[in-house]
């Protein structure tokens, strides 16, 4: 995908079935946070438009000059301004989930935040440049339970490397619910290691 290219929007606007509007990529890797209550999650590597949309659009296709889904129709933020989530491979196990057993099962650890670049020492020692700093720890869950705090920054959940919000979420998969997982942090100049088994999320 380019910015510029051109693009066609297809759903069910205002309850008009079939409807097709055109537009072209306005911007590529925007964020996009979702709510369930005061619960928020941050989608990433979202495809701006300017093709209209509306309520109704959204699951519909996103298609390119060729006729490939390129992205699905999730929100639109402003006049001309329409959000779509790529097709790409987390999409397309979402998808597949979806058809195989109708839905598709999250891990949840209950942790907001936001990336944050790691002191130079720390970075120096783990070799990369940033973190996700956690913000809040919802009451209750699984990272509260494990001694999660805020201000703490992630480092790596079972070995692999967490730069940003978008490296956890895509960690949280099915495979990790019920599931005890290493979450390894520093904590105040210090890295330790701490244990927690997420849940299945079921927003």
């Amino acid at each position: 995908m380019r910015v510029g290219q051109l693009v066609v929007a297809v759903g069910n606007p205002l309850g008009y079935a079939g409807s097709v509007t055109a537009g072209v990529v306005s911007a590529l890797g925007r964020s996009l946070t979702t709510y369930h209550g005061s619960v928020g999650r941050i989608v990433e590597n979202v495809i701006q438009t300017d093709a209209a949309l509306n309520p109704g659009n959204s699951g519909g296709a996103l298609v390119d000059g060729r006729g490939r889904v390129i992205g699905v129709n999730t929100a639109v933020a402003g006049y001309g301004v329409g959000l779509a989530v790529p097709i790409d491979a987390a999409t397309r196990r979402i998808i597949g989930g979806l058809m195989l057993q109708g839905r598709y099962r999250r891990a949840y650890l209950g942790v907001t935040g936001g990336r944050r670049p790691l002191p130079p020492s720390l970075a120096r020692t783990v070799g990369r440049e940033s973190g996700v700093e956690v913000v809040e720890v919802v009451a209750g869950s699984p990272a509260a339970g494990a001694g999660i705090r805020p201000e703490d920054l992630i480092l790596s959940v079972d070995g692999i490397a967490v730069e940003g919000v978008d490296d956890l979420q895509r960690l949280m998969d099915a495979e990790r619910v019920g599931r005890r997982v290493a979450i390894e942090l520093s904590r105040s100049g210090t890295t330790m290691t701490l244990h927690a088994v997420p849940t299945e999320l079921t927003a």
